[in-house]
């Protein structure tokens, strides 16, 4: 599945809308550290794999930027979890 993820970088958000549903990933931002404390998707769309596009525009955006990721919520753990050739990015 291909979605449009949008970063709202004031907000520290990157959200995608997907069927008249948003999607977000929260995140808070001090330094060179991105802080993930939250991913949400509605019931209505979940088990697309949205939340893992998601992340994967998150860790891009962080790469680009010269960041470092804390996961914070339950979702983002579980990616790097599954996802050990993304631990560089690990604060």
């Amino acid at each position: 599945m291909s979605i449009e993820v949008h970063q709202e970088r004031a907000a520290g958000v990157f959200s995608a809308v997907v069927d008249g549903e948003r999607c977000v990933l929260e995140y808070r931002l001090a330094g060179a550290t991105m802080t993930i404390t939250h991913t949400g998707v509605p019931a209505a769309v979940g088990g697309r794999g949205i939340a893992g596009e998601l992340m994967r525009a998150a860790l891009a955006a962080a790469r680009a930027e010269g960041w470092k990721i804390i996961p914070a919520c339950s979702y983002a753990r579980q990616y790097f979890d599954r996802h050990a050739d993304q631990a560089d990015l690990l604060a």
